[in-house]
């Protein structure tokens, strides 16, 4: 197991995205050193939590749980062996639990602390500045299983759905996907560098890169997706797109603001700014009755339901909404009617073998 404590301490002291320094709101803070006589897990795990505590530390217990269960080479403390619940620590894993509590203090994610989390039952790296994936998102996936899993589709040479994401981040949906509809296809789009990197490698790793095509793709360009007319029409469009109230910005944690890119949170005065591209562009690219599945504000559904009504044009229409595990409504889904526009449907070519770039 690797100790990520070095390499996350350089980070933190290197420039940052905003030409300060990342961490730099927190620079009064000083390194807590290890306590004498603090020899194990469950004694770091109450020591680190106090200290969090009393920093103001969101969700204090879990993060020292988590970071003490990845030095340890766990998931989760819960599932340590009971024996090394009290287990004296080596000197280097007293260390790690230092350096990375350290990162925690700062308001770093523990996800990009740790470098990994679990989506799904899949296990993605994780790394700064990409976006960190949700509970909610998670939701969004199993909806669109609910949905596409039971629909026959066409059987080509690759068989299954044909499935474009728009803004894959880590690749948590995409690649969810993947696991999920073992004969579907997907294409992958986001416009940051450090995302199409890291989905890539989650596609790698997981050994599903052969069913993935990941492009660099900035929707808001014009003329941006000709090139992926020539897959054919898709399935279904799947996105988490940046969706935050502008003026909502501020008001988010110091871990979201100082640490993750805000391009794939701010979507413009209204949360509207992505959303209204994907849905202009989506009639050019789905199936007649192809859908759209959508994670979004809670004040969207009425934005969005009222957007689509002054664009008749674009055949699509709001069938359902869903709340998310507190309540809110979470996410849209939007089907199409009527032949695909700026392609006539005898024009698409066959579909092409999905594979990663590079």
């Amino acid at each position: 197991m690797e100790c990520w404590g070095r390499m996350l301490r350089a980070f933190l002291s290197g420039p940052g995205r905003r030409g300060a320094t990342w961490g730099s709101a927190y620079s009064s803070w000083q390194p807590h050193r290890p306590v004498p006589g603090l020899l194990n897990a469950t004694e770091l795990v109450s020591h680190w939590t106090a200290i969090f505590e009393k920093e103001g530390i969101p969700e204090a217990q879990e993060s020292s749980e988590y970071i003490v269960a990845h030095v340890l080479g766990a998931k989760t403390f819960q599932s340590l062996r009971p024996v090394l619940w009290t287990q004296p620590l080596t000197p280097w894993q007293l260390q790690c639990i230092q350096e990375l509590s350290s990162c925690r203090l700062q308001r770093m994610p523990v996800q990009y602390i740790l470098g990994e989390w679990d989506f799904q039952g899949l296990s993605l790296k994780m790394a700064p500045p990409v976006f960190i994936p949700r509970p909610e998102t998670e939701e969004l996936v199993e909806w669109v299983l609910e949905e596409v899993a039971p629909r026959p589709h066409a059987v080509g040479a690759q068989g299954g759905p044909l499935i474009l994401e728009v803004g894959c981040g880590s690749g948590a949906i995409s690649l969810s996907l993947l696991n999920q509809l073992p004969q579907s296809r997907v294409i992958a789009v986001d416009k940051g560098e450090a995302s199409i990197c890291l989905t890539r490698e989650n596609a790698q790793r997981l050994r599903l890169q052969d069913r993935i095509w990941i492009v660099p793709l900035d929707v808001t360009l014009k003329g941006s997706w000709a090139h992926l007319l020539s897959w054919g029409p898709m399935d279904l469009v799947v996105s988490n797109p940046p969706y935050v109230f502008h003026q909502d910005m501020e008001q988010l944690a110091p871990e979201i603001l100082s640490y993750e890119d805000p391009a794939a949170l701010d979507g413009g005065e209204k949360g509207m700014d992505i959303i209204t591209h994907i849905l202009a562009l989506a009639p050019r690219l789905l199936k007649d009755s192809g859908s759209i599945f959508l994670e979004v504000d809670p004040r969207h559904p009425e934005l969005v339901g009222g957007w689509l009504q002054s664009r008749p044009d674009l055949s699509l229409h709001l069938v359902a909404v869903r709340k998310d595990f507190c309540g809110r409504p979470r996410f849209l889904h939007i089907r199409r009617s009527g032949p695909q526009r700026g392609c006539p449907v005898h024009a698409w070519p066959g579909p092409q073998p999905a594979r990663v770039p590079g």
